[in-house]
């Protein structure tokens, strides 16, 4: 009998059971453990402006604080005015009340919240405006900046004055001088200012002055040696003023040159060669300032190479120059110029009848054994020209990668300048000192209390520039210039910033009396504001760049302009005093030649480059114009004319 196969059943066990069970639990759970490992991170500003758009990044992080990579939430949130999304970035948020708010993003069951404090748009101009107020009304530069941080640090601190006051320095003054570049920036500064105290002691200065004036045997020569002076003395701008005046002085009144004309030339070879010389007194400042600007707006470019790139862009100084040398050259005048140095030629008369000449108290330090020599003062400038140049080579060099082509400009863009300027000031320092003591000018002890003189002399610069970095991050907190854009947005072609820029910058310098505090205020606000404007008004990338170059140049020249021309500008009081002017004569004479280059490069330079005309035909154009002017308007001083003819 066959037996017949019996079908065996699997008989689940109590194992079995609870493996289907934990798998059921796991599939019904899962989501609910995941909400619970699983949490948003807002990223988010903490104080915003009414009205103004901030940015929302939104991120989910696991238990660990880890992002989680395949999160791909449907987000909402709460306590917005308005906002857009674009994936886990909330753009163009918000809020439209002052106070303090609480936003909370949510994802299902997931959520995040994040506090934010909005104050009214307008308070976030004010910080700058408080201090452009103070500085004219005291023209205390110092104490106008600190005020100007002071409200700017009260707002931040919800509106406690007490904080405001404290924040001032351990929030902004510290914060701004502890990056590398900004020390560095400030050592080179002090270095800079102690090789120019030891070369004006130990004679150099005076000798270089010396070996130019060979060259005055006339008026025209008088004159021309004057402003080639200033080319030399390009390394400080009160030096450049103290030693031109005091020296050529008796040669300008023995070749019977007003001394309203020597006034001019000093002035106007003073500041104008120091702003835009590779190295000076200067320098440091402005990339300072440029740099931080910089760094405002996300750009990569150092504050040197930005300044470098500047030059051509700063018309006036430049022009002005070219226009003292023609001037000079061609020993033509006009205006009340022309009467002045007239009067000097045919009545022997360098001052008017009546002139209160300003007192000449203020001297170069003649080196302490009477002895004056060009090496001492040539020799450690070209060592920090040629250290200088062979740091940015070396150091540009060094950074290039394997496969990058080694040309001049790939060099010179991959550069450390910092480095560059650091090893070229100390370098200068070293062969200024070693000069003086290898030649018995001056002793050991001399020589180092002349470069402390010159670190001392550099401690106002450093405090404004400090300061200068210091509101400049005050005004980025408050997000001033997102404020300054949402009102020109639209009403303002970016183009005409650069101009706009020039006369709001000569304006205040004008009124100041002061150049260096009108570039400290309006370099952190028109750097972002220019980019953000450009960038809103869908502008090439090479026509955003023009404007922004065009824009930092027009506070750099528009600074120097008002500055030249102010009645209470220092280095303009001081030409008065090295010459021995009138101060009154000299501001009267200068002030319609100041005014002819600063139209000329406004309307040939600032304007027409930011259209995207090359800088170097704005200048050849410029100069084609002051030749004109010259010569269909000016007239020969030495003219036989009647002095009724004068204009």
């Amino acid at each position: 009998m066959t037996r017949v196969p019996r079908v065996c059943r699997h008989r689940p066990t109590a194992r079995s059971h609870r493996v289907w069970t934990l798998l059921f639990l796991a599939l019904m759970l899962g989501p609910c453990t995941l909400s619970a490992q699983t949490e948003l991170r807002i990223e988010a500003p903490s104080l915003v402006l009414t009205g103004i758009p901030f940015e929302l990044s939104v991120t989910a992080v696991d238990a660990d604080g880890n992002p989680v990579s395949d999160y791909d939430g449907s987000l909402s949130i709460t306590g917005l005015s308005s906002g857009s999304f674009d994936g886990h970035r909330i753009d163009h948020a918000v809020i439209g009340a002052a106070g303090d708010h609480s936003l909370q993003v949510r994802d299902g069951t997931l959520s995040g919240n994040v506090e934010i404090r909005a104050i009214p748009a307008v308070l976030s101009i004010l910080p700058p405006l408080f201090a452009i107020t103070l500085a004219l009304m005291f023209r205390q530069v110092v104490f106008s900046l600190f005020a100007g941080i002071w409200l700017a640090a009260t707002f931040i601190h919800d509106y406690n004055i007490v904080s405001g006051f404290f924040a001032v320095l351990t929030h902004f003054v510290i914060n701004s001088i502890t990056t590398k570049s900004q020390a560095q920036i400030l050592v080179f500064s002090f270095l800079f200012g102690g090789m120019v105290g030891v070369i004006t002691r130990n004679g150099g200065a005076r000798g270089i002055a010396e070996l130019i004036t060979r060259f005055a045997k006339g008026a025209k020569g008088g004159q021309v040696s004057t402003m080639l002076m200033a080319l030399v003395m390009f390394f400080d701008d009160y030096a450049n003023v103290l030693i031109r005046g005091n020296l050529m002085r008796p040669i300008t009144d023995k070749l019977c040159i007003s001394r309203e004309k020597l006034s001019f030339l000093v002035d106007t070879g003073a500041a104008s060669v120091a702003s835009t010389a590779l190295i000076s007194t200067w320098i440091g400042y402005e990339v300072g300032l440029i740099d931080q600007g910089l760094q405002i707006i996300g750009s990569s470019e150092d504050g040197y190479s930005m300044f470098i790139r500047t030059i051509p862009y700063r018309f006036y100084p430049l022009l002005a120059l070219v226009f003292a040398f023609l001037v000079s050259a061609t020993d033509r005048d006009f205006g009340p110029m022309l009467k002045a140095e007239r009067r000097a030629r045919f009545e022997g008369k360098v001052l008017r009848d009546g002139a209160e000449p300003a007192t000449e108290t203020l001297e170069d330090e003649a080196d302490g054994h009477g002895r004056s020599s060009w090496l001492n003062g040539l020799a450690p400038i070209v060592t920090i020209l040629v250290v200088g140049l062979t740091g940015i080579y070396l150091t540009g060099r060094d950074a290039l990668g394997p496969d990058d082509v080694a040309t001049l400009g790939s060099i010179v863009g991959n550069s450390d300048s910092y480095v560059a300027l650091l090893w070229a000031s100390l370098a200068g320092c070293t062969v200024a000192i070693f000069l003086a003591v290898a030649r018995r000018v001056l002793t050991m002890s001399e020589a180092f209390s002349a470069w402390v003189q010159g670190l001392k002399s550099m401690m106002m610069a450093i405090v404004i520039l400090v300061l200068a970095w210091s509101i400049g991050a005050a005004t980025t907190e408050l997000q001033a210039a997102g404020y300054l854009v949402q009102i020109l947005e639209g009403a303002l072609d970016p183009a005409w910033l650069p101009a706009l820029t020039f006369v709001i910058a000569a304006a205040m310098a004008f009124a100041t009396g002061t150049s260096w505090a009108t570039m400290a205020i309006m370099m952190p606000l028109v750097i972002p504001l220019a980019n953000a404007l450009s960038l809103s008004a869908g502008l090439a990338p090479e026509r955003v760049d023009d404007i922004l170059v065009g824009v930092i140049a027009s506070v750099l020249a528009g600074a120097v302009f008002g500055d030249h021309c102010s009645p209470i500008s220092d280095t303009t009081i001081l030409s008065s005093m090295a010459s021995a002017s009138d101060h009154i004569d000299h501001v009267r004479t200068q002030l319609p030649y100041a005014l002819l280059v600063a139209f000329v490069g406004l309307a040939l330079g600032s304007i027409p480059t930011a259209y995207g005309m090359s800088p170097w035909i704005s200048i050849v154009l410029g100069i084609a114009v002051l030749v004109a002017v010259l010569f269909l308007y000016a007239k020969p001083v030495g003219s036989p004319q009647s002095m009724e003819e004068t204009v």
